[in-house]
């Protein structure tokens, strides 16, 4: 195992095995039976609709390559802020090894606001959608970088049984014929580089071009100022996930009203 990815899918694959031995799928379909659903991407079209930026909003402890972003860290806290600051989604990290992020952060940041929450993670297995719903999500990220594309429309058939969104991300031309084979209309264009973690917007302009007009392009990673956010919109680009710029603020919620 060479890239950050590889190592983190490596990672994920053994833990899914260790989570489906302490908690079987039977008690996951159980408990994500009395979940209820917030509409993901009918909370990201009213933003479209009044002209308004589309903002999932990321709350995150750490990263693979910058590590604790925010040692004071309150989901609950950070969650609030970012819906009275006009956040349309919360995306919440849910990997420990790589991100500090745990399913009682997703949790938190769901009780303490009422927009729809993405479960961010690395999903390779059926179990991770099952857990998904059960800790609360409204909406899973498939990489189409990680799963083949079999895999990849499985997953999202199963997401969509249970009620919910799948944000496919894609980081080439390549992987966007993978994403337009699926029935989502949410295409999350990573500016991270997932072999390097290098970002750089330049990435989701050059895609933004290839994307049909029926598609929600959403640009991930890499969002640091109100220029970025305004170049992205000029080109047609209306929603946003960000998360390190908004994280490593005094006052996260601020940071998402000054930049957008």
């Amino acid at each position: 195992m060479n890239t950050i990815l590889e190592r983190i899918v490596d990672c994920k694959t053994r833990e899914v095995r260790l989570a489906a031995e302490r908690m079987p799928q039977t008690e996951l379909r159980e408990i994500a039976a009395t979940v209820d659903s917030r509409d993901f991407i009918a909370a990201l079209r009213r933003k479209r609709r009044q002209g308004l930026p589309g903002v999932i909003a990321e709350v995150k402890k750490a990263s693979p390559s910058e590590g604790i972003l925010r040692p004071d860290f309150n989901p609950a806290t950070i969650a609030a802020s970012y819906e009275q600051a006009g956040a349309a989604c919360l995306s919440v990290l849910t990997d420990w090894t790589f991100f500090k992020g745990t399913a009682s952060d997703l949790a938190a940041a769901r009780r303490a606001s009422s927009v729809p929450v993405l479960r961010k993670d690395f999903i390779v297995d059926a179990y991770q959608v099952w857990e998904a719903r059960a800790m609360g999500a409204d909406c899973i990220l498939l990489i189409a970088a990680v799963l083949d594309s079999g895999a990849i429309r499985e997953l999202e058939s199963l997401a969509s049984e249970l009620g919910m969104a799948v944000i496919v991300e894609i980081h080439s031309a390549h992987e966007l014929d993978t994403a337009l084979t699926l029935k989502t209309p949410l295409i999350g264009v990573n500016n991270r580089d997932l072999a390097t973690f290098a970002t750089t917007i330049e990435t989701t302009i050059a895609m933004r071009r290839l994307i049909p007009d029926d598609r929600i392009v959403i640009s991930e990673s890499g969002i640091r100022t109100a220029d970025d956010v305004k170049r992205l919109r000029s080109v047609g680009v209306d929603h946003f996930l960000v998360g390190e710029a908004l994280i490593r603020a005094e006052n996260p919620g601020e940071a998402l009203r000054q930049i957008f």
